[in-house]
């Protein structure tokens, strides 16, 4: 009996210590994100993801800086080397974690790079396949403002491409808006951008 409380407390502090580890892996990634080192960021998201084979963030934050990074880029060429490390991010997130909601929409956002890159080329495409993982993602969580917000900002630049009214879309801005004020993430580290966001593109494109 004693050696099976002994081995049960180390187990707890093993645990215990590999988690703290993640926590502070996790929050310097950030921190190197938010002193605009996403390249270092996402490096280390990488390290932590390779090293906490049940977790699904650390890749899903690599993942989002390439394809955050990829919006600016001119030169196919590279356009394409970020995308690819995106995919491979992406990828592993989807192994970590089923059917989930904030991985499809990273996926939107991915599509919509090469998208917004070249809408001729890549429009016909992919198009379809944004629409369908935002609907699929706000199925799983209908009341999840990230998700009402991004779906509404893709709605806007397709209506502003092909010159339809933005207004149907509004309410859905202002309904991520009013939602934003009460929400909580689902756990620590989630994803939690958008409040400061929603109200920006409500003026931009609404008023």
């Amino acid at each position: 009996m004693k050696t099976i409380i002994t081995i049960a407390i180390c187990l707890f502090t093993f645990t215990g210590v590999a988690q703290n580890q993640y926590e502070k892996g996790m929050q310097k990634a950030f921190e190197l994100w938010q002193e605009n080192k996403p390249l270092e960021a996402a490096n280390l998201f990488e390290r932590i993801g390779n090293a906490e084979s049940d977790k699904w963030l650390p890749y899903y934050y690599a993942s989002q800086i390439y394809i955050l990074q990829s919006f600016n880029e001119k030169d196919e060429t590279a356009l394409k080397a970020k995308l690819e490390t995106a995919l491979n991010f992406l990828n592993d997130a989807k192994t970590n974690s089923d059917n989930n909601p904030y991985v499809m929409t990273l996926e939107a956002l991915y599509y919509t790079a090469w998208v917004a890159y070249d809408g001729q080329k890549y429009g016909m495409k992919y198009a379809g396949k944004v629409t369908q993982l935002y609907e699929k993602a706000i199925a799983i969580s209908p009341e999840n403002p990230i998700f009402i917000l991004a779906k509404a900002e893709w709605e806007i630049g397709s209506a502003k491409y092909f010159g339809k009214p933005l207004d149907p879309y509004c309410k859905d801005i202002q309904r991520a808006i009013d939602l934003f004020a009460t929400f909580e993430p689902e756990g620590q580290f989630y994803p939690s951008y958008g409040a400061e966001r929603a109200p920006e593109v409500l003026e931009m494109y609404c008023k």
